[in-house]
């Protein structure tokens, strides 16, 4: 099967032996890996298959992970991966959807099959995709064995990127950056909202350059007027009006490596108020760009953020970031480290971040966000669309 894989063999027996030596130092014998973006990153497994039951499992004795999954998507396994033929496994698929059955008593019975059944076994309890009843079925299969939460140690090993993951950050970069443009050049009066979301799709997917889009983990999100202060609604049939602000939160994906963008718009001609808030932020993310560097500690990034807000009469609750890299639907964020007060992680080159920087008084808000990269030199930022209060006449 015809399958291009986005990184060489060499890059994924990089990631297992970090991943191993956490486990060791967490007290890990096996990790089972329920995360489509971990189970992705571990092996390159890459299909629209995650609504289903599937793992990967990693043992420190075992030299490469084992893919688990439905028969339909075995050959899905073979085509993504390098996995041994030995190491990509189906379950029974009448034990989808059972009533009583579930495919992690098979997980289990292959668990123990290779003598893991009294091992420390470490599972990803926060993972999208692993329920309530996976576990209880895992547990019920493997009595002997000692289950803890592997509290995101994948998630953690994603955290700084190699070389080659930053060429696809970087990528994605770009085709967020001409998405964005389209956009906003598509921004006209008496323009249907969900024709502006349309266009965006097919731009994130068609790419630049020859090189293109992944589906993104968020969907484009749209806010006109009073709701830019709900900042997670979506599109609707409603037409661009003459006069207002329009919120665009978009991303873009490359090999599923994601670099959002958020921008905020005004519709005829901006109120003082408006620009007051642009400004205070477009200051404020510029001051948090310059200060990632290596070394810095993340709360610190806040800290610098909220003193520009503060001193321009706004105030901000909630965090400012995230970390980003791979991801599958529905969060395009890694779930490890928040630029927040109280988070002490220390940056170091490679770490990429979005820096949310939505604010929202009580009658309206704005966001003019970056996705950047940790260098030497401050955030490098992924986008290149213009850090103002966009007006369109």
């Amino acid at each position: 099967m015809d399958f291009v894989k986005p990184f060489l063999p060499a890059e994924y027996q990089c990631r297992v032996r970090d991943v191993k030596a956490r486990m060791g130092e967490a007290g890990f014998d096996l990790l089972i890996c329920q995360d489509p973006a971990n189970i992705c990153w571990l092996t390159g497994y890459d299909a629209w298959s995650f609504y289903t039951p599937q793992v990967v499992l990693l043992h420190l004795k075992s030299e490469t992970p084992i893919w688990i999954g439905r028969l339909v998507d075995v050959n899905g396994a073979r085509a993504t991966t390098d996995l041994p033929a030995d190491n990509i496994i189906n379950f029974s698929d009448d034990r989808l959807h059972h009533m009583e059955l579930h495919p992690y008593d098979e997980v289990s019975e292959i668990i123990k099959s290779r003598g893991w059944g009294s091992d420390r076994i470490g599972v990803e309890l926060d993972a999208h995709f692993y329920t309530a009843r996976a576990h209880q079925h895992l547990v019920n299969g493997l009595p002997n064995a000692k289950f803890s939460d592997s509290r995101g140690l994948v998630n953690w090993a994603r955290l700084v990127k190699s070389d080659a993951e930053l060429v696809y950050m970087r990528e994605a970069g770009r085709i967020v950056s001409h998405t964005m443009r389209q956009a906003i050049n598509n921004l006209k009066p008496g323009v249907p909202e969900y024709q502006i979301v349309a266009q965006i799709y097919a731009d994130q997917i068609r790419g630049v350059d020859g090189e293109y889009g992944d589906y993104t983990s968020l969907c484009p999100l749209i806010q006109v007027n009073e709701k830019t202060n709900a900042p997670h609604l979506t599109w609707s049939d409603k037409p661009l009006p003459k006069s207002g602000l329009v919120l665009l939160e978009i991303g873009a994906a490359r090999r599923h490596y994601h670099a959002p963008l958020t921008r905020t718009v005004y519709m005829g001609k901006p109120p003082k108020e408006a620009q007051h808030l642009a400004n205070a932020i477009i200051e404020g993310g510029d001051a948090v760009l310059e200060m990632a560097k290596p070394g810095v500690v993340v709360d610190e990034l806040n800290t610098v953020w909220l003193d520009v807000l503060n001193h321009h009469g706004y105030v901000k609750k909630g965090r400012s970031g995230y970390s980003i890299g791979m991801n599958f639907p529905p969060d395009w964020g890694e779930r490890t480290v928040s630029i927040r007060s109280g988070e002490k992680t220390v940056l170091q080159a490679g770490m990429c971040f979005h820096f949310q920087s939505g604010v929202r008084p009580p009658a309206f808000g704005a966001a003019i966000s970056e996705s950047f990269v940790v260098t030497d030199k401050g955030g490098e930022r992924l986008a290149d669309v213009a850090r103002e209060l966009i007006v369109v006449d």
